[in-house]
């Protein structure tokens, strides 16, 4: 986020050293553990009595760059599930083939889910759907085998197997149907296997209204934030539901207004991938500071 957070502070001094004046309060937030949940980040904040009486309408979280000349706007997010999925079955000699093993039963699963995951996968490839109005499913970890010195017991078959994925869930799409499929499908009690969630988001707010942000008439701040894109001679793509989850669900979970947006066009996208800084060199090289610019002329209408 150090771009993201760059272009905000370095937005907010161009406006001060202009003599801009806001009709409203703007508050910029630089919180800790996003990656691994925010529950002891944005979520105190979003709970606490100091955010409720700033009184927030609107607020501004983290986009996606984009690799081609349309800026990218988020109205929603996907939801992450951790799970862990558990196997038990009677050890053997490796030798040995029999029913039921803790393997044969989570190699049963895997496969079950791996069909679930191409068939989402296939709408994206299709075109049908964007990334972030499928549920993905993605392998996170395989654990099994009986260690040795030097490393596994090779002709004992284990009594114990699990695996983790990493599954988002768009806010748009009944979870019901997936915890049914969970438990019946991919860990049944019927094959010994268990499962449980390590992190289970919500996909309503406290109302059991869906976690998304309007993108009509009936929400000003979209207006103007188009409006403003367009003014500072910038394309913009159709509305997307990010893929994956940031710290503006503790937001629309209180009912607020939140859309994610990063203005960076043109630009590679590299999160969580190898040279992921890479990103703020590109930009710092190739755009210099055109972002933060836009950045300004974007939040001078909301103020």
């Amino acid at each position: 986020m150090k771009c993201v957070g760059m272009q905000y502070m370095e937005a907010v001094r161009r406006l001060k050293a202009s003599g801009f004046q806001p009709k409203r309060s703007l508050y910029l937030s630089f919180v800790p553990d996003e990656e691994i949940g925010g529950h002891d980040g944005l979520e105190k904040l979003a709970q606490s009595d100091v955010f409720k009486n700033m009184n927030v309408d609107i607020v501004l979280d983290e986009g996606l760059a984009s690799p081609n000349e349309n800026y990218r706007l988020f109205y929603g997010e996907r939801m992450p599930w951790w799970l862990v999925i558990k196997a038990t079955g009677a050890p053997g000699h490796g030798a040995k083939l029999y029913d039921n093993s803790a393997i044969e039963n989570l190699f049963k699963s895997i496969e079950s889910i791996r069909r679930f995951r191409a068939s989402q996968f296939d709408l994206v490839k299709a075109g049908l759907k964007g990334e972030g109005e499928v549920i993905s499913v993605n392998m996170a970890f395989l654990k099994a085998g009986t260690p040795s010195p030097t490393g596994f017991v090779m002709n004992l078959q284990p009594s114990e197997a699990e695996t983790g994925f990493d599954i988002r869930i768009p806010p748009t799409v009944n979870a019901e149907f997936l915890e049914k499929r969970i438990a019946e499908e991919w860990a049944p009690a019927s094959r010994n296997m268990s499962f449980e969630f390590k992190q289970k988001g919500s996909t309503q707010d406290y109302r059991g209204r869906p976690l998304i942000t309007a993108t009509d008439r009936s929400n000003p701040w979209w207006a103007l934030l188009v409006e403003a894109i367009k003014k500072a001679n910038g394309k913009i793509g159709k509305p997307e539901i990010f893929p994956a989850a940031t710290d503006s669900l503790y937001f629309r979970q209180q009912g607020l207004r939140a859309i994610g947006f990063s203005p960076m066009a043109n630009t590679p996208v590299l999160l969580h991938d190898h040279n992921e800084d890479g990103v703020w060199k590109y930009l710092s090289l190739r755009n210099n500071c055109r972002k933060p610019s836009l950045m300004a002329s974007l939040l001078g209408p909301w103020l």
